[in-house]
Formats: structure tokens, C-alpha cells, sequence
């Protein structure tokens, strides 16, 4: 999210007192009463938990990444940061997406501190988010900072929205990749990436 859009959305937030209102009538739409003893307290818990779910709105990802270092004494092989546990949401149904990233780049002049692409991966995954979307923001942000000889990154996860509701199809996980600069030109570099983080399938250009 730009920072204008950032400024917007807080611009039209809605108050604490909003937020609990809103959850009290879901209560009552889900057939309960919001103002009995187990119930009253749920709508400020609720508020709690989106502020913490839906934090990465409030952070930007690029100034994470600009704290960077040159003294690597030519170091340009690959770096891979794997089983980057997230929590995320579905957009469409608020329903939890859990998984792991696995995130590479080919520095070029610059590294970053490993923990700064964890964090990256934590401020896209804590927005309402569909799969194919974050990973393709995560490369992004990484190839606009570092300008590295390439970047890769690659998300399995399970999402509620089908395992939980709909399809009921639990035990299923969702794949996707986005490889850029030297992981898309270069067959070789895909598949070393691909085989330091354990997945499978072909060595397409497109998800994995």
C-alpha cells in the first residue's frame, strides 16, 4: 500500500467504539446476545486482535528494507531465508491463511539483515490478503530497494476459507511463486532455489 493510501485509510478509520459496535451486531446476526456475561467483553477483544491481525497497514515495507550494508567483500551468491512462518487473512472471507515463505535475492552491491526480510514478510501477511497477491509484493518490494541481480519467493499455505467453509477440503495447501531478474532468466539459479527450499514441481517461470 502507497503511503497516500496509507493516509487515506487512516483518514476513514473508524473509532474503538465504532469497531465494538460493529462486532456487537455480528453477534446478534450470528443469533446471540452480545450483552450476555461470556459475550461482553468479545467486541473489544475482537478490536484488539484486528489491530494486532492487520498491523502491516500501518508499516512500510520499503523503509525496512533501506537500512542495508555494502561491506561484503564482493560476497554475490545466492541468500535464502526459508520457513518464514506467517498468519494472514483471506480477503474475501476474513478467514485465517497460515503458511511459509521462502525468500531468496542475488545481491548485487547490497545485503539486507536476514530479520528485515522476515519483517517484510510479516507486513504484507498482516493486511486482508489473497496468496498470489503478497508474494508477488514481497519480490517486489525487495527487487525496488536492494536492486539485486534477482529475486525469488515462494508461499505454501493453508487457507480457511476452504478448509474450514465451502469445499471443506482440509490437509490442502496452496503454492505460489514469483521469480524475478536472474531466478526467471536462468534455469539453473531457479532450480538451486528451488532446491534449497524443498519444492518441487516444475522450472517454469510462473508459480511453481
Amino acid at each position: 500500500m502507497k503511503t497516500e493510501d496509507r493516509q487515506d485509510a487512516a483518514t476513514d478509520r473508524p473509532t474503538q467504539a465504532e469497531a465494538e459496535s460493529a462486532v456487537r451486531t455480528l453477534i446478534r446476526w450470528a443469533g446471540d446476545r452480545p450483552e450476555r456475561e461470556g459475550l461482553k467483553d468479545t467486541p473489544a477483544r475482537v478490536a484488539r486482535s484486528f489491530a494486532e491481525f492487520f498491523a502491516g497497514y500501518a508499516l512500510d515495507p520499503v523503509e525496512v528494507l533501506q537500512r542495508t550494508f555494502e561491506e561484503v567483500e564482493g560476497y554475490d551468491e545466492m541468500v535464502v531465508l526459508r520457513d518464514i512462518r506467517f498468519e494472514s487473512h483471506c480477503e474475501h472471507h476474513l478467514a485465517p491463511i497460515i503458511g511459509k515463505a521462502h525468500v531468496a535475492y542475488l545481491p548485487k552491491t547490497r545485503v539486507v539483515g536476514i530479520s528485515k526480510l522476515a519483517r517484510v514478510v510479516d507486513i504484507y501477511a498482516r493486511r486482508l490478503q489473497i496468496q498470489e497477491k503478497m508474494t508477488a509484493q514481497i519480490a517486489n518490494a525487495i527487487e525496488e530497494v536492494l536492486q539485486p541481480h534477482g529475486v525469488a519467493v515462494v508461499i505454501e499455505a493453508s487457507h480457511q476459507c476452504m478448509t474450514t467453509r465451502g469445499v471443506h477440503k482440509p490437509g490442502t495447501s496452496m503454492v505460489t511463486s514469483r521469480m524475478l531478474g536472474a531466478f526467471r532468466d536462468d534455469a539453473a539459479t531457479r532450480r538451486e532455489f528451488l532446491a534449497f527450499v524443498g519444492v518441487g514441481g516444475p522450472a517454469g517461470t510462473g508459480n511453481v
